[in-house]
């Protein structure tokens, strides 16, 4: 919570970049000085509350999710890549289908009141959470709140992938030492988190898009049939701005992630062998 908090206007140049297509400045200094001239000096922090809420609610049920199935599948034996890439997967659909309509709301509370140089995107005006999602399922319907959901279920290979390269990562050095270093967590973490986030990146500018949900655009379907918008949406990306449109905003989603992972891993290796400690368990089935 303390990275995401420290690194939150980061993640708001991501999202404007990604949202606010006709956005003339394209580095992220250059957003964020933009936002604070036009929008005030608080401006980057819009949303905070209601992206940590949902940022705690999804960390807590894919890493409850994680863990729980991999101790029921590996049994105290030796875990595999192979294993932990299909753990990851399931746990990532299992997180999508609960979380979605948080990220819908937060995403779109986020952008309330910012200005906007794309005229297709249509303004909000929510008083707040419970009021967004009274709105959005009086105005929309109950499935807005799963706007997006195609490209999220695409993207439950991002965590997947991560957590593939972590938990090679640490076998390989675990094989050498008997436990993980703090600077080994942050360093693993942080490549793992990198090299998700660069292969699933245009997706995560679509899923950002679908989510907004406020686009005059190609009004179908959002949720799980939208496999014609997240091809439609790329394609326009491309055809608009080059390849380079795909990736808009990516140095800062990089920089933003890749910290906020590593220190994350950092307390997630701290607080599992705390816990099995106070249990008095082995972690031989981690390994």
């Amino acid at each position: 919570m303390t990275a995401m908090t420290v690194f939150f206007p980061l993640d708001t140049a991501r999202l404007r970049l990604q949202v606010d297509e006709k956005r003339k400045s394209k580095t992220t200094p250059a957003v964020l000085l933009e936002i604070i001239k036009e929008e005030g000096l608080l401006a980057p922090y819009r949303g905070w509350f209601p992206v940590i809420s949902s940022l705690c609610c999804s960390n807590f049920v894919y890493f409850y999710t994680f863990n729980s199935l991999k101790a029921l599948w590996v049994k105290g034996q030796h875990s595999t890549t192979g294993k932990d890439l299909v753990l990851g997967v399931v746990a990532g659909v299992v997180n999508v289908l609960l979380t979605t309509p948080l990220w819908v709301v937060n995403t779109r509370l986020k952008l309330q009141g910012a200005k906007f140089r794309n005229e297709d995107i249509v303004p909000t005006n929510y008083k707040g959470i419970i009021d967004a999602f009274h709105q959005i399922i009086r105005d929309e319907g109950v499935l807005a709140l799963w706007n997006g959901t195609f490209p999220s279920l695409l993207l439950v290979f991002n965590p997947a992938i991560q957590f593939m390269f972590y938990e090679g990562f640490k076998r390989k050095l675990l094989k050498k030492q008997l436990q993980l270093t703090s600077l080994d967590a942050f360093v693993i973490g942080a490549i793992a988190k990198a090299v998700a986030t660069t292969l699933t990146y245009p997706l995560q500018t679509v899923q950002s898009i679908l989510r907004f949900g406020r686009h005059r655009l190609n009004p179908e379907n959002r949720t799980l049939g939208s496999l014609r918008n997240v091809l439609y949406l790329l394609q326009q990306r491309v055809r608009r701005f080059g390849l380079m449109g795909l990736y808009k905003g990516l140095e800062a989603k990089l920089l933003q992630t890749v910290l906020t992972a590593a220190l994350m891993f950092l307390v997630y290796e701290k607080l599992t062998a705390a816990t099995f400690t106070v249990m008095g368990l082995k972690r031989s089935c981690r390994h």
